[in-house]
């Protein structure tokens, strides 16, 4: 997997874009990217005990000739398998198992590849949140602040309101500023897909929270990459 990266002239792309959506309304944008919002390390474990517990289902299908032809192989023709010498050799197969696979996804862009996309979804979300309450909640006087949330890794992006947007503006709404960004990241052009993006949602606010004489920036414009 290659990850895109934003280069100078996608911050001043984006920078001017939301300078210019915060024009026409009393509301703030912060934008922020990162690489990735999670490690999923935690995947990368599920598979190894999931590889690890279909090692017996695997030998109970076998028919039994291949089962039979295994054990002369390695026990000779006369030779009885014992208990013992075969929950050494089931628990045997299951460290190795265990082993090939946990270290396998150790290599980030295999244990990306396999995360399931809703998983994916879910970290992303709770990341974007997690930025949010640090950078953007609460910190404007008319608790209008709104995060545009971009990970790259993922190909996955969040838009997180303040609680005086919360009422006037259903998730929803978003939809085509998200349709938008996703659309230009899995083109390679992150940065045109996050000024897209910004315009949308400075569409959306204009209309909710129009500009006004106390307008004044309090949070800033820049884009801001993790």
């Amino acid at each position: 997997m290659v990850t895109v990266r934003l280069s100078q002239a996608d911050h001043l792309l984006v920078t001017a874009a939301v300078t210019e959506a915060e024009r026409s309304t009393d509301a703030e944008i912060v934008t922020l990217v990162a690489e990735k919002s999670d490690s999923y390390h935690d995947v990368g474990l599920h598979y190894a005990v999931l590889g690890m517990l279909l090692v017996p289902a695997a030998l109970a299908a076998l028919p039994q000739w291949i089962v039979d032809e295994a054990m002369s192989f390695f026990l000779g023709w006369n030779e009885v398998l014992t208990r013992g010498a075969l929950m050494a050799f089931l628990f045997t197969a299951l460290a190795v198992v265990f082993l090939i696979v946990r270290y396998s996804l150790t290599y980030p862009p295999l244990r990306m590849a396999l995360t399931p996309g809703s998983t994916k979804t879910r970290r992303v979300r709770r990341r974007a949140i997690e930025l949010f309450r640090v950078c953007a909640e609460r910190r404007t006087a008319g608790r209008t602040g709104v995060l545009l949330y971009l990970s790259l890794s993922e190909h996955r992006a969040e838009i997180v309101a303040d609680e005086a947007i919360l009422p006037k503006v259903p998730p929803e709404v978003w939809g085509e500023a998200m349709e938008d960004l996703v659309h230009e990241v899995k083109a390679g052009r992150p940065g045109a897909g996050m000024a897209k993006a910004v315009e949308r949602i400075g569409d959306v606010l204009a209309q909710h929270f129009p500009n006004s004489r106390a307008n004044r920036n309090e949070l800033p414009d820049r884009l801001i990459e993790l």
